[in-house]
């Protein structure tokens, strides 16, 4: 949704951007093009491993002069930016989920289709794996998680069958939680989902995989994306500069609730001027060439040019 977020922003030569999720980059070369000689880009990545092959990419396109790359979650954007002696910004742009090319690795362990460590960890290098959180959690915040994360249906018998299993022989693999929950999905706790799981093909519609909620409810768990989500959305109207412009792209409907809501509280506090009209889809042709943009939800809101400062819409 390149176009979708460059429309938003209506970046100028000189201005200052933070991407929050660096990825493959694919975002940040658009906005360093588009802020020129003069502006910056701040980028975020907790995977320091592709930050660098990203980095080194952006080299060789002779773009990376203009480019500052803080390894780190995007909960830390204040303190990066005071690290670079950035006062404000005029874009910032937080992608959230998982990128292609961490779903492609197997030894990162999130990809249900391909055999790899359960782990899950977007830093690989620190904080507990998917397989040490099942180690730990109890069935009652297992199914809390599979159903605020997952829209897991039947969450609570799936965590405990899934517990009990782990306890009697562990999860080591992502194919092995993979098979227990396609296994799960064909007994007796699939009676409202029944019938073979099948991919998708063309255009129509097939069902989702019986895992692809697990993981990415796990997935989320084990990185806190929503403790630290709702973090960068407290502190975002304070970093951004006059007319400056907030993008959240999410993935999952959990996500987009916490960003409508916090943009809405933003509009009547006076803190935003103005927000998107509903989220913003993926074009057919996008979603037709790339089938993970299909649940991409991308709003944005814009902060006043003279901040006018309210609470619950009463003007202080």
């Amino acid at each position: 949704m390149v176009g979708e977020i460059l429309h938003a922003f209506q970046l100028k030569p000189g201005d200052t951007v933070a991407d929050l999720t660096l990825g493959h980059g694919g975002h940040t070369e658009h906005f360093l093009r588009s802020v020129g000689p003069e502006g910056t880009v701040l980028a975020m990545d907790l995977d320091s491993e592709q930050a660098t092959i990203t980095l080194n990419r952006l080299k060789e396109a002779g773009l990376a002069d203009r480019l500052l790359v803080e390894p780190g979650n995007y909960a830390g954007i204040g303190q990066a930016m005071g690290k670079h002696g950035m006062p404000a910004l005029h874009a910032m742009l937080a992608d959230l989920g998982i990128s292609s090319m961490q779903i492609d690795k197997p030894e990162r362990g999130f990809s249900y289709r391909r055999e790899g460590p359960l782990d899950m960890r977007m830093d690989p290098l620190r904080g507990e794996t998917a397989r040490g959180l099942l180690n730990t959690i109890t069935a009652e915040d297992l199914a809390s998680g599979l159903e605020e994360f997952g829209d897991v249906p039947l969450a609570g018998p799936m965590s405990r069958a899934m517990l009990a299993a782990h306890r009697a022989t562990p999860f080591e693999t992502t194919t092995q939680l993979a098979e227990f929950c396609l296994n799960w999905h064909r007994g007796t706790g699939s009676n409202q989902n029944p019938g073979e799981w099948r991919l998708r093909q063309g255009k129509k519609k097939w069902e989702t995989h019986p895992a692809a909620r697990i993981f990415q409810a796990l997935r989320i768990m084990v990185n806190r994306e929503i403790a630290n989500l709702k973090h960068l959305l407290r502190v975002a109207p304070d970093l951004l500069a006059p007319g400056g412009t907030l993008a959240i792209l999410s993935f999952h409907s959990g996500e987009d609730r916490l960003v409508k809501s916090a943009l809405e509280l933003g509009l009547r506090q006076g803190k935003y001027a103005e927000i998107s009209e509903g989220p913003i889809r993926a074009t057919f042709e996008e979603r037709t060439a790339n089938p993970r943009s299909r649940s991409a939800k991308l709003r944005w809101a814009r902060r006043p040019q003279t901040p006018v400062w309210r609470t619950e819409g009463v003007e202080i």
